[in-house]
C-alpha cells in the first residue's frame, strides 16, 4: 500500500514534515510530493497540476491511501473521480464543496500586493499562484463527489466552526457513502502546521482501521 500527502496551496511539501515524522515512528511510511515541482514543466493551470498529480499516482503499482488538504484534497477527488480503482481510502482535509469563486478572486487581489519571495518560499511564482486560482473557479466538486464509494475521512480545524469550510466538511460528510466526520481541536485551515500530532494520530487510526478490514477480507476470501 502506498500513502501519500498532499499539501494545499501556499504549502509545500515539508508542510507534511512533523505529520510525516509522527507516522515514520509509528512505523509508516508516506510520500509527500511537492505540487509545483511535478508540474514544473507544464504552465500552471489546476488542469496540468492534476495531469501530473495524476501521472505521479498512476506511477505506483500499489493501491494509495491519499490524504489530501484544500487544494490536495480537491485533486484527489478528482483523481478517485477517474481511477477508483487505485483507492483503498481517502483523507479530505479543509476541503471546498463548492469552489469559493469570490473569495478566490479576492485572494488573488492579495496575491498581486504580496512580495514575490513569499511565493519562492514554495517552490512557485506569484503569477503562477494567480494563473492556478484564476483556472479553478469553474471547477464542479458537487458533481464529482457522490461518485466516492472508498471508505473516506473528512477533517475539518475546529477553528473553523463559523466558516464556509466547517460547512462544505459537513456536506462532504453528507453526501460520500462510507464517510466518517473528524473535527481536529487546536487548529484551523492548515491542520498539518497547527496540530499535526493529533493530526497524524487520526490518520494513524483510520488507516489502521482499514489495513484490519482488508486483512478480515483477505481471510475470508481464503476460505
Amino acid at each position: 500500500m502506498i500513502n501519500i500527502l498532499v499539501h494545499g496551496l501556499g504549502q509545500d511539501e515539508k508542510s507534511w514534515n512533523e505529520v510525516k515524522n509522527q507516522l515514520n515512528n509509528n512505523g509508516i511510511n508516506v510520500e509527500t510530493p511537492n505540487l509545483f515541482s511535478i508540474v514544473k514543466n507544464y504552465q500552471v493551470n489546476y488542469d496540468n497540476m492534476y495531469k501530473t498529480f495524476a501521472d505521479y499516482c498512476n506511477g505506483f503499482n500499489e493501491k494509495i491511501n491519499l490524504v489530501g488538504l484544500s487544494l490536495g484534497g480537491v485533486l484527489a477527488i478528482d483523481y478517485i473521480t477517474e481511477f477508483p480503482e487505485k483507492i483503498n481510502s481517502i483523507i479530505l482535509i479543509g476541503t471546498p464543496y463548492k469552489i469559493p469563486k469570490t473569495i478566490f478572486t479576492i485572494q488573488n487581489i492579495i496575491y498581486k500586493f504580496m512580495p514575490k519571495r513569499i511565493f519562492e518560499n514554495i517552490g512557485c511564482s506569484k503569477k503562477d499562484a494567480i494563473s492556478l486560482l484564476d483556472s479553478m473557479k469553474t471547477l464542479s466538486i458537487p458533481d464529482k463527489v457522490p461518485h466516492i464509494k472508498s471508505n473516506t475521512l473528512i477533517i475539518c480545524g475546529e477553528k473553523e466552526k463559523d466558516n464556509i469550510n466547517m460547512k462544505s466538511a459537513k456536506q462532504l460528510n453528507k453526501v460520500i457513502q462510507n464517510s466518517k466526520f473528524k473535527i481536529i481541536e487546536n487548529a484551523g485551515h492548515e491542520v498539518n502546521i497547527d496540530n499535526p500530532i493529533e493530526l497524524a494520530n487520526t490518520i494513524y487510526d483510520f488507516w489502521e482501521g482499514q489495513w484490519k478490514s482488508y486483512k478480515v477480507t483477505t481471510k475470508l476470501q481464503f476460505w
